[in-house]
């Protein structure tokens, strides 16, 4: 049986190489850069850079959440975008995070579970499994192969969503990162928000992206720690689906307008 997985291993690692080595970048904020690089089961994925054209003040007002989606993949570098905004490095000579952390302790823990297909470059697809994201090398590292989008959705209460989604984000906290310099403020307070404040960056950044996503609060903690492989001291608090939404939503600032301006009257 060892033999068996040693064997796996190293067919998904060939495979993850394979893949990474054959995408070429059209563009590249780094001179030089042409391809994506693996390293074993790392993969390296594209830079964040400036992609969408859309403001704050419109993903603001787009911004829903999405549980039906049409079935195509997300694209690799928009989940790189994704997964940036949600906890990627953003001050190099700090360290500073996408999102705000009391104390700069950055409790959280993000994992990604891609679905076959669910994921794709050019023509390419990166393998089903479950990803870690490392932010200071903006890499997902393989954790388990496999599809394992129907086992999350068990986890979650059999929300179909969960399922249905081309890649699901999964976020653990560390709590004693935060509670052992803040106590049970960092417990009740500290850690639940800085976990909000990822979940919105998410959805502003997919709604920019032509994305939709849900958070869920619903799920069996255990489960979900098995899952995704999380370690013993790491709490699940969120899954987020992502992908192409079903169905188009518009709402136009006029509207917004209208609704309140009726509302004040002829005061």
């Amino acid at each position: 049986m060892r033999r068996v997985h040693l064997l796996a291993s190293l067919l998904v690692s060939f495979v993850l190489a394979a893949y990474v080595a054959s995408l070429a970048l059209t563009s590249g904020p780094v001179a030089g850069e042409k391809r994506l690089v693996a390293r074993g089961r790392v993969v390296y994925l594209p830079l964040p850079q400036r992609t969408t054209s859309m403001t704050v003040e419109e993903a603001v007002l787009l911004r829903r959440s999405i549980r039906e989606y049409s079935g195509q993949p997300v694209e690799l570098e928009h989940l790189s975008l994704i997964l940036w905004a949600a906890y990627g490095i953003t001050d190099p000579r700090t360290g500073f995070r996408s999102t705000p952390s009391a104390g700069a302790t950055y409790p959280l823990e993000v994992y990604v579970v891609v679905g076959e297909r669910g994921v794709r470059s050019g023509g390419t697809y990166l393998p089903a499994g479950v990803y870690k994201y490392d932010p200071y090398t903006h890499s997902i590292s393989l954790v388990k192969v496999g599809d394992f989008r129907r086992e999350l959705a068990t986890a979650a209460l059999g929300q179909r969503w969960v399922e249905e989604a081309p890649v699901d984000i999964v976020v653990t906290a560390v709590f004693e990162r935060t509670t052992r310099v803040y106590g049970e403020r960092g417990y009740l307070r500290y850690v639940p928000m800085e976990v909000g404040h990822l979940g919105q960056n998410v959805y502003l950044i997919s709604t920019a992206l032509g994305y939709g996503c849900v958070v869920v609060g619903a799920f069996y903690d255990d489960k979900v720690r098995e899952v995704v492989g999380a370690g013993a001291q790491e709490v699940p608090m969120y899954i987020i689906p992502v992908g192409r939404p079903a169905r188009s939503h518009y709402t136009s600032f006029e509207e917004v307008w209208e609704y309140i301006i009726s509302r004040r009257g002829s005061s």
